[in-house]
């Protein structure tokens, strides 16, 4: 589930101002404990020490800023081999990648689609399913990333 946007503002220039791209943020709300999951990710790849500087700085904003009420974990982490798309750009960046997508609830009777992506027209994702072009609202996508091919 994508983070609040006030999250994402807050944030992003942090993660930024330490030279790290923000992929983007994941919130898993829970009734014992939360999850505040963020993704970051630089040309050289990133290791548990950029995690940690990342985590460090992210923490004091969050302590002071409070944008998350309740109890919640904070996650640093790269985005790894099965990349989270977060952003618009990135149905563009990862274009001829293999994805697999989970929508928010039925469209045209499905929730889950995989194949290759094609980009990103008018608002929609477009996806080639064995041959077949699919288009699904962006707005419409809970989940999608980036897989390896078998």
């Amino acid at each position: 589930m994508k983070a609040p946007e006030r999250v994402t503002t807050l944030l992003e220039p942090v993660v930024e101002g330490l030279g790290y791209e923000l992929v983007g943020i994941e919130y898993h709300p829970a009734s014992g404990q939360a999850l505040l999951r963020i993704y970051i990710d630089q040309p050289d790849g990133v290791d548990v020490d950029d995690c940690a500087r990342v985590s460090h700085q992210v923490s004091g904003v969050l302590d002071v800023e409070e944008p998350i009420t309740g109890e919640y974990m904070l996650e640093v982490s790269s985005p790894g081999l099965d990349r989270p798309l977060f952003k618009p750009a990135d149905y563009t960046r990862f274009a001829g990648e293999q994805i697999r997508i989970r929508l928010r609830g039925l469209f045209n009777g499905r929730r889950k689609h995989r194949g290759t992506l094609l980009g990103l027209e008018d608002g929609e994702v477009l996806i080639d399913e064995e041959g077949e072009q699919v288009r699904v609202p962006l707005l419409e996508v809970d989940r999608a990333h980036v897989e390896l091919e078998p």
